[in-house]
């Protein structure tokens, strides 16, 4: 596949990483030579220096045969002309822009979006990806990570195991005894900064971080059995009122159980905003580090505080603070993965990584086969690929034990009928099977193989 990334920041990068690796043929478009000889010089990709609106840039990106675009800029502007040069000129089939202006994403005005007038084909908003993730986070406060699957039928956890869990030192296998209807799955571990798929004869050590994927009926007994309490979130204080911490703090008013919200604000402008569209939120205009604004807050309170401002170091300090003055959980925005090593001696229980989440949800788009969602793990080691099966496809009709899948590759879950069910190697994958799949990125195309219908589908 022939693929036009414009934007070599952060996600344009990453997405150019995903891509290249894949063996697709990749061009990086953006207005700054060094982020493009950045991209050119650590991946196997081609690099442009221009405005990726131009028509005479996109025309030297190869935009003539082209089959997807992926507007990726700081400006939603640019991304919008983008996409219209893209079909208007070039004829690009597949056009995917990120907007981050809320006043583009209102649903009323979705008709812009169509072919006849401004024609993208897929819309990503960072804000918007990044409050769900935030608000997945305060919903399970023990995990570290969370991610939904399967129509909202299971959840993928992020767990560091301690001393007091009930489990460590005992092979998986042995798990599946003790627990015969947990419809749970561990199915990664990162252990001293290497992460891999289990074997059923592995153990789980303190220090651990396991992903486990659950049925949601299920979550609370699985974080029980991994030594995690479950606690709800009345008091939720929120650091930062932009678009981010704003769309968390509707969502919580939305709620039918009250959580009681207080945001805090460095910007008047920004504050008074924040206000005027609230109705149940305390909004207080100060800096989140200081402290006898936390204590105006009631930080001390606090069930958990969510740092969500601009600035990575803002949002880890303002954790600590937080924690310091007696809240029970921080939760930090983190654009930045090597401030992740950080969260530990900081005492900061998640993080939400911006980058990751706009990439999972561009991923979504552009992985083969009938790919219903796409979730990346850390620094792009790992995927989730939710997936239907197709009747032509190589797993259909066979059990999960006759299927050759990878070392690195594990099913997490099976949805058939609309009914979530833990997979055994008796299971038989059936068509029209929904799969959650946890992948090594290595082993990603195997995976898309596996996926894909035969040609005879056609």
């Amino acid at each position: 596949m022939k693929v036009i990334i414009c934007g070599a920041g952060q996600v344009g990068w990453q997405i150019a990483r995903h891509l290249s690796g894949e063996k697709n043929d990749v061009t990086v478009v953006d207005n700054n030579p060094d982020l493009v000889r950045r991209a050119t010089d650590t991946l196997d990709v081609q690099g442009v220096a221009g405005f990726a609106s131009y028509p005479d840039v996109l025309d030297r990106a190869g935009a003539r045969d082209a089959d997807m675009i992926i507007a990726a800029t700081h400006s939603d502007e640019v991304n919008m002309v983008t996409c219209q040069v893209a079909h208007s000129v070039f004829g690009i089939t597949k056009k995917i822009a990120r907007l981050r202006s809320q006043s583009y994403l209102n649903a009323i005005y979705s008709d812009l979006y169509r072919r006849e007038h401004m024609p993208i084909d897929v819309v990503i908003s960072p804000e918007r990806e990044v409050a769900n993730a935030a608000l997945r986070r305060l919903a399970a406060p023990a995990a570290f990570d969370t991610e939904s699957f399967l129509d909202g039928q299971a959840e993928l956890m992020g767990l560091i195991l301690d001393e007091d869990c009930p489990v460590v030192n005992t092979p998986l296998r042995q798990l599946s005894d003790l627990f015969s209807t947990l419809r749970a799955v561990v199915v990664g571990v990162r252990r001293k900064g290497n992460l891999f798929v289990p074997e059923a004869g592995d153990q789980l050590f303190v220090g651990d971080e396991v992903y486990v994927f659950a049925h949601t009926d299920d979550t609370s007994r699985a974080l029980e059995i991994f030594g995690k309490k479950v606690t709800s979130q009345d008091r939720v204080v929120i650091i930062g009122g932009g678009n981010v911490g704003l769309a968390v703090a509707q969502a919580l008013e939305k709620r039918a159980r009250r959580v009681r919200t207080k945001i805090i604000e460095r910007s008047r402008e920004i504050a008074e905003r924040a206000a005027d569209v609230l109705e149940r939120t305390i909004v207080l205009n100060g800096d989140g580090l200081n402290m006898e604004l936390l204590a105006e807050a009631n930080i001390e309170r606090a069930d958990a505080v969510l740092a969500v401002t601009d600035d990575d170091k803002v949002n880890l300090l303002a954790g600590v603070r937080a924690k310091a003055a007696g809240a029970k959980m921080a939760i930090c925005l983190i654009n930045d993965p090597t401030l992740t090593s950080l969260m530990v001696p900081m005492n900061i229980d998640a993080y939400i990584n911006p980058r990751t989440t706009t990439v999972s949800s561009i991923l979504r788009h552009i992985r083969h086969g009938r790919v219903r969602g796409v979730y990346s793990i850390g620094d792009a080691e790992a995927e989730i690929i939710e997936a239907q099966v197709l009747s032509t496809s190589p797993i259909a009709g066979k059990a999960v034990r006759d299927i050759s899948f990878p070392e690195g590759v594990l099913i997490g879950a099976i949805m058939k009928d609309k009914e979530v069910i833990r997979p055994s190697g008796h299971t038989r994958i059936e068509e029209g099977d929904v799969i959650a799949i946890f992948a090594m990125a290595a082993d990603v195309p195997e995976v898309e193989r596996l996926l894909q219908v035969s040609i005879d589908f056609f």
